[in-house]
């Protein structure tokens, strides 16, 4: 998932996507203890895919980006 594409979201969107990847991560943790997973690059990615959620939703409360500010306030 691309920053811009996080950027077109709505502010209640990024908030459910940031849930369910935090989800996806634990899944994934789970799975792998169990063995079940061999795939480590994809552990980094959700990683990093949570991150990027995370700095667009700090744009917004810091108002860096006003088309995301005007946003949130709807």
């Amino acid at each position: 998932m691309k920053a811009s594409d996080i950027r077109e979201k709505s502010h209640q969107e990024i908030l459910e996507g940031l849930e369910d990847s935090k989800r996806e991560l634990l899944n994934y943790r789970f799975q792998w203890q169990a063995g079940e997973i061999r795939n480590s690059a994809q552990y980094k990615e959700i990683k990093k895919d949570i991150a990027r959620l995370k700095t667009v939703l700090r744009e917004v409360e810091l108002g860096i980006n006003t088309d995301l500010t005007e946003m949130k306030k709807d």
